[in-house]
């Protein structure tokens, strides 16, 4: 009888707080700790998230490091990172929250996040493809796959014909033909122009001190740099002030809406990053990219990839993974063009491993148990 009246307890409690806000709240989980600000600076970003969007319900996940802030709806766990992680991956799964905010997730290699930034010029935002993770090993593929995961984006938070531009970085132009191409086999991609005399959709710094676009397409390591100087260009670094931080998760098959921020954001921007996750979960954003993949795929996408891809010399040797085992340790330092290369060659010594990106750049997952005769293995291959 206890159990049939907490379940109606729970469910008034939904109707009233339903009621209370305008209808349902969208439930985003918040990493409570990592912060090079102190986790009171988190708390109290949450608290400003849901002071600003009242249809957002923030749930803290971590350990609770900090007094005053019951008001607050907390999941606690001890203060270890694969316990938090673990929390904050059941805590989606289970549906309990329908995103997360956090200052590192182990992505797999394919997926990778979209930032939104504040442009000075003319105080627009401006969505980032991409920022941290990667949607592919190889620039040029990367990008074209960024600006259909960069649209899906745009859509999840209201942009429904969102203008598309590639930042001039090495390999631009190549991708502006890929997409050029995507677009006349049907693909539904508006390009925006450059505000420079020459237009075009390639763009330069001036255009995207303006935000001249709805997405700018860039690589991952540029989009990433482009973050920190547009959310801390005028703190000096330390403290991220601006912006929405690095933004959700996308890649193909993934499932989750995962926000990334820095240690170093802001609550500003912390609250942002909620209010964006929420934007994006409500939005239902893994389904949009499935969606937009499929109309990429049916418009020539891996043809298109494949033609601009550089040929092979030779076939590879072929190496089998191993028996696969708990990967519970990361080793970092491998260049990010060579990590594939460096879990073959893990495989090939009978160590198995999988690449993974993190928020500071690849990594090479492992057994914990392996580790060192893995690091001398790397070392001598010249991967470390």
């Amino acid at each position: 009888m206890s159990d049939v009246r907490k379940l109606i307890g729970e469910a008034l409690s939904e109707i009233i707080d339903s009621a209370a806000h305008g209808g349902p709240r969208v439930r985003v989980g918040l990493q409570a700790n990592g912060s090079e600000h102190g986790s009171e600076e988190i708390a109290n970003a949450a608290r400003l998230a849901q002071r600003q969007n009242p249809n957002i319900q923030v749930v803290m996940i971590g350990p609770k490091k900090v007094e005053g802030f019951d008001d607050l709806e907390w999941i606690e766990t001890p203060d270890c990172e694969i316990d938090l992680e673990k929390a904050m991956d059941e805590a989606m799964d289970s549906g309990k929250v329908a995103g997360i905010v956090a200052m590192h997730h182990p992505f797999p290699m394919g997926v990778t996040t979209i930032g939104r930034v504040f442009t000075p010029a003319c105080g627009r935002d401006m969505i980032v493809a991409s920022t941290t993770g990667t949607s592919a090993i190889n620039r040029v593929e990367a990008m074209i796959r960024n600006a259909v995961y960069g649209i899906a984006v745009a859509k999840s938070i209201g942009k429904e014909n969102p203008t598309v531009g590639i930042l001039n970085v090495e390999g631009a132009q190549v991708v502006f033909k890929a997409l050029r191409k995507l677009q006349e086999n049907g693909y539904d991609i508006t390009f925006g122009e450059s505000k420079r005399a020459d237009g075009g959709s390639v763009l330069r710094g001036n255009d995207i001190l303006q935000g001249v676009v709805d997405v700018c397409v860039c690589d991952t390591l540029t989009g990433n740099v482009l973050m920190k100087m547009f959310s801390s260009f005028s703190t000096g670094g330390s403290y991220e002030a601006l912006g929405w931080g690095y933004g959700p998760s996308a890649g193909e098959g993934w499932k989750h809406v995962v926000n990334i921020i820095s240690r170093a954001s802001g609550a500003p921007v912390i609250a942002n990053a909620v209010a964006y996750c929420g934007a994006a979960a409500a939005g239902k954003l893994p389904e949009l990219v499935a969606k937009e993949v499929e109309a990429a795929k049916g418009c020539g996408l891996e043809e298109i990839i494949a033609s601009f891809m550089p040929k092979p010399a030779a076939a590879e040797e072929e190496i089998k993974a191993p028996a696969a085992e708990p990967t519970d340790e990361e080793i970092h330092g491998v260049d990010v063009l060579a990590i594939e290369d460096a879990v073959r060659e893990l495989w090939k010594h009978g160590i198995y491993a999988e690449s993974s990106m993190g928020c500071t750049g690849p990594v090479v997952k492992l057994n914990k148990s392996k580790e060192e005769e893995a690091r001398k293995i790397l070392a001598a291959a010249s991967y470390i």
